[in-house]
């Protein structure tokens, strides 16, 4: 499977493809083999989003593996725009279920930021965030986001 690592706010991150589209965006060091343009079209854009750009991974071809509810979950978190939230409630009234089996399908993303599970938020405020270092991370990607 082409693998591609690179260096992030978060530390090395790897991103994987699978028959020309991303499976998952994971910590730590990959095996970096057979790098594609398409690996290397991401890693670029996911460069450019950490320097603060507006960037929409709504066009990164992407491929979940999932059960079918986890998969509606995804693809509805691939509609937020950048800059803006959602409610975990919100999300639940839209892909059907409860805000906790949405916050179960959303902390299950193996695509973090290009598929931004960090824009879901709970009414409360911030909540869980499974990606990275967690919630101090999510506010860090939100901040980022608003900053424009």
């Amino acid at each position: 499977m082409p693998q591609l690592s690179f260096q992030s706010p978060f530390g090395t991150l790897s991103l994987s493809e699978d028959d020309g589209a991303i499976v998952s965006l994971d910590e730590g060091q990959g095996r970096d083999q057979e790098k594609t343009a398409l690996l290397e079209h991401v890693v670029s854009l996911l460069q450019d989003y950490f320097e603060g750009h507006a960037i929409d991974f709504s066009d990164v071809p992407v491929k979940f593996f999932g059960t079918a509810y986890q998969l509606r979950v995804w693809e509805a978190l691939r509609t937020i725009p950048y800059g803006e939230t959602c409610f975990y409630g919100d999300l639940a009234k839209k892909v059907g279920g409860s805000p906790q089996s949405v916050g179960h399908a959303v902390g299950l993303n193996p695509i973090p930021l290009i598929v931004p599970c960090h824009r879901v938020i709970g009414r409360n405020g911030l909540t869980g965030y499974s990606a990275f270092d967690g919630v101090d991370d999510k506010a860090w990607l939100l901040e980022l986001e608003k900053g424009l």
